[in-house]
């Protein structure tokens, strides 16, 4: 079997036809069927199922996939990898990040990019949760990516910085006029809860820290997005832990933003399957220089 074959099937399985990935992939039909059976016929059964509007993965075709695909995806990776080692302007560079730091702290980074490297064209893959960031990673989906630190590291994991975990609140809010706040004084507080919200200890994280602080949160709506729970905070739903750049880059400066006491701190990191080189190394050298250092944070209580 070839890298073409699997990327035909690839294309196939995607386009959920053949005419569609034919076009898709600039072949004919005759050709692109020719090249699935012979992929078939070295794999030693059927991947796909020809039904009269579009196709159908096989039992075989479900477990061969995933394999595929992480090929198809390596092998562009290890184009990308040996033109930016070689030099060589333009190209791609894919970069996976959760979608709350996606929207809070990586536009400044990407046009600061920009401006540097005007030939080289992102990719963003964002993600909600950091277990399906890990699997992109290790399924070759991207070159980088920008999360806290994996819990199966898959090959080198660079620390970045932080996010600092704040609290959001409306202006009219009875503590508008503090600076800091320490959990009890929220005990009989409604909270705007978010699906991305991690997992420490086995528990929510509110959850975790609510408990560790003698109650349990009273949760008044559950969100699919951390910008859309800021959003409600703002307009005085209940309370809201957010990561502090996604608070500036969902709301800006239309809501009061409380530091708890103590104060909660992620610490963040970029991860490859393999060691950065050429576009990839220069994209972790400026997150480096553009996102606070973790060391010396203090060890305090909050998410990781």
């Amino acid at each position: 079997m070839s890298l073409r074959q699997m990327e035909y099937f690839v294309t196939v399985v995607q386009e959920a036809s053949f005419t569609r990935a034919a076009d898709a992939l600039h072949v004919t039909q005759p050709a692109l069927s020719h090249q699935i059976k012979a992929l078939e016929k070295a794999v030693g059964g059927p991947l796909l199922e020809r039904l009269p509007r579009g196709v159908r993965l096989t039992p075989m075709g479900r477990a061969f996939l995933p394999h595929a695909e992480l090929a198809v995806r390596s092998a562009a990776q290890a184009r990308r990898a040996a033109r930016a080692a070689a030099g060589a302007e333009g190209g791609e560079l894919h970069v996976a990040a959760l979608h709350s730091i996606a929207v809070g702290a990586l536009p400044d980074v990407f046009a600061r990019w920009r401006a540097a490297h005007p030939r080289v064209l992102l990719r963003l893959h964002e993600y909600a949760t950091s277990e399906a960031l890990e699997e992109a990673v290790r399924r070759g989906t991207a070159d980088l990516a920008v999360g806290p630190e994996p819990v199966e590291p898959p090959g080198t994991v660079v620390p970045i910085g932080a996010e600092e975990i704040v609290l959001v609140v409306p202006f009219d809010d009875r503590l508008a006029g503090r600076t800091t706040v320490t959990l009890p004084e929220l005990a009989d507080r409604s909270w705007v809860r978010c699906a991305m919200e991690p997992v420490v200890h086995g528990a929510r994280f509110l959850d975790w820290a609510c408990g560790q602080a003698g109650f349990t949160p009273r949760t008044a709506v559950w969100t699919e997005q951390a910008s859309t729970a800021v959003r409600m905070a703002a307009a005085g739903v209940g309370v809201c832990a957010a990561a502090a750049h996604i608070v500036r880059g969902a709301v800006g400066e239309d809501c009061v933003v409380l530091t708890p006491d103590p104060v909660w701190r992620r610490p963040c990191t970029v991860y490859a399957r393999v060691p950065p080189t050429g576009a990839a190394e220069a994209f972790v050298a400026l997150l480096r220089a553009v996102w606070p250092s973790v060391s010396g944070l203090p060890q305090r209580p909050g998410p990781t």
